[in-house]
């Protein structure tokens, strides 16, 4: 890990040293924050690359599927043959749809998605801004997709976008509440809203052995924050032929589906950072033990959109108001008079 920050540390050098020359100072700095962002949005992207590979192949091999691989051996080459696809497939816009709100949505949608990683330590010292309120932060720009699916349905002019949105908003906004409560637990123990806090506070024991029931309840919320099956009511195929991307096309519905994918990872990766010790573990590098703990998460997620049927609206929402809120407010409140017995007997 130290030879990969030197690594990179001499790389910045040497670009700051290479540009200092014969630009001011704050154009050095630009520059380099431009080449950061530039080398994340590349790294994001090969992420859900390999996350749709997945995706689609595990969900194969449990349903049994082998066949056949056009695109590359084992089909890996598919991933990039949808890029390319998605790139160059025409853009249409209805005549009925709003043009501004239209080709604001899928932005509203994907920007939050890129902020989210930002705060996420990927290893020690590999996080981009270590925030006293990462995960406040988190949970603020986790909440501004919703307005963006909203947008996207309401300006498309079609009623299966707009009954699309309004389903995700529904969706988005209750599960919000026991995602929340569920990482209220994690912050009473750690004693803090940053995230490489609550990572280095699980050197001896990851926070989901203390809080299982607060772990079990942000991945359903999670899945159900991002559209994931069975929760994927507002993208629901058979009711409403898209949801609210229904007249998205070519690059604009790429956008949507960039934004997808890198929500799932993104719950996934906060999952293990705040209940699984995050890159805490013996031998490998720490940024690997990172990776497998998202993608093992991911995985997860995977088996139960191949294995559970899709919930209907009601289903849904009974779920998550009579069921998942209140036992996240009795964890929340068997936690704080468990810390305080804690503290308590410890003096």
């Amino acid at each position: 890990m130290e030879a990969v920050n030197r690594l990179f540390g001499n790389i910045n050098d040497w670009v700051a040293g290479l540009l200092s020359g014969f630009l001011a100072d704050w154009a050095v700095d630009a520059a380099k924050a431009t080449v950061a962002v530039v080398a994340a949005l590349l790294f994001l992207i090969l992420v859900v690359m390999s996350l749709t590979y997945l995706d689609r192949r595990v969900i194969a091999r449990m349903q049994d599927r082998w066949g056949p691989n056009r695109v590359g051996k084992w089909g890996l080459m598919q991933p990039f043959a949808d890029v390319i696809k998605l790139m160059l497939k025409e853009d249409i816009r209805p005549r009925t749809a709003d043009p501004v709100v239209f080709f604001l949505a899928p932005i509203i949608t994907l920007v939050p998605a890129l902020l989210a990683y930002a705060v996420i330590p990927f290893g020690d010292g590999m996080a981009i801004a270590n925030l006293d309120i990462g995960l406040l932060f988190l949970l603020a720009v986790g909440a501004i997709p919703t307005i963006g699916i909203v947008v996207a349905g309401w300006g498309s002019g079609n009623k299966f976008s707009v009954l699309g949105g309004m389903r995700a908003a529904a969706q988005m906004v209750s599960f919000e509440v026991p995602l929340v409560l569920a990482l209220v637990g994690p912050v009473l123990i750690v004693g803090s809203l940053s995230m490489v806090d609550m990572v280095e506070a699980q050197s001896v024991l990851p926070l989901a052995l203390l809080q299982p029931v607060a772990f079990l309840i942000y991945l359903i919320a999670g899945m159900a924050e991002v559209n994931r099956s069975p929760f994927d009511i507002p993208e629901a195929e058979s009711e409403l032929v898209a949801g609210f991307h229904t007249e998205y096309s070519g690059m604009r519905f790429a956008l949507f589906f960039l934004a997808e994918y890198l929500n799932a990872f993104a719950v996934a990766a906060i999952a293990a950072t705040v209940f699984l010790g995050g890159w805490q573990g013996p031998i490998l590098p720490p940024y690997i033990w990172f990776v497998l703990k998202a993608y093992g998460l991911f995985l997860v997620m995977v088996w139960l959109r191949a294995t559970l049927p899709r919930l209907r609206v009601d289903q849904l929402m009974g779920f998550c108001w009579k069921l998942l809120v209140p036992v996240a407010l009795a964890n929340v409140v068997l936690t704080s008079i468990g810390i305080a017995l804690y503290q308590a007997v410890t003096g």
